[in-house]
């Protein structure tokens, strides 16, 4: 598929950028040196990104079509939970792995929660949306079966453990971040069994006060 020159316009902006928050961070750099080093003038630099805030937005953007890209095939193909689940999980990995220094550098102002870099921030809502969405199709669209307001939540509650593994793998030194990938093996069997296990009457209750505690967590 052919890209406009203004499509590519932006992706070198926003490639230029994720270099020098790599090389000097998020605060240190500025939208003045993101234009120079993209070669563009500092209007238009505004003209594609109003902010710095903007960049890393795309920038969440782009890792999400990434996702759902690799997400696609596994989605297709699949119709067990677990493989869906552990395909979808396993992508996210795989298509962030490139992002795993930067994602250490972000994580120092994404961290604060009146950031809008925050990812539950509401600047963050619509790629939020998109992924919790994307959590929701794993479980609907498979075999596995859970209480109604079980399945009601599941997009949310999958979505917030991804966002857990994520903050994990950020903190990984291992090689290859084996052990993210060892710890994604061990919680995705603990999700399934406690999904197949919500069903059963006497485990009902359990879920029901579980859910009522997420609620008042959520305000």
């Amino acid at each position: 598929m052919k890209t406009t020159k203004g499509e590519q316009t932006r992706a070198r902006i926003l490639d230029a950028a994720l270099v020098l928050f790599r090389k000097h961070g998020y605060e240190r750099t500025t939208m003045r040196a993101v234009a120079e080093s993209a070669g563009v003038s500092l209007g238009n630099a505004y003209y594609y990104f109003e902010s710095k805030e903007s960049l890393i937005q795309a920038f969440y953007g782009r890792t999400h079509d990434q996702h759902l890209a690799a997400c696609e095939p596994i989605l297709e193909r699949e119709k067990d939970f677990r493989k869906r689940l552990e395909g979808v999980m396993k992508a996210k990995l795989q298509t962030i792995a490139p992002y795993h220094r930067f994602a250490g550098v972000l994580f120092k102002t994404a961290a604060d929660p009146q950031s809008p870099l925050n990812p539950f921030s509401d600047a963050s809502r619509p790629v939020r949306q998109e992924a919790k969405e994307l959590f929701g199709r794993v479980f609907r669209e498979s075999n596995a079966k859970a209480p109604n307001k079980l399945a009601e939540e599941l997009p949310d509650l999958l979505w917030t453990y991804h966002m857990g593994i994520v903050l994990y793998w950020i903190h990984d030194d291992s090689p290859r971040a084996r052990k993210t990938q060892r710890l994604v093996d061990e919680t995705i069997d603990l999700i399934v069994k406690l999904v197949a296990l919500s069903r059963l009457p006497p485990v009902r209750p359990l879920v029901t006060r579980a859910l009522r505690l997420v609620a008042t967590l959520r305000g």
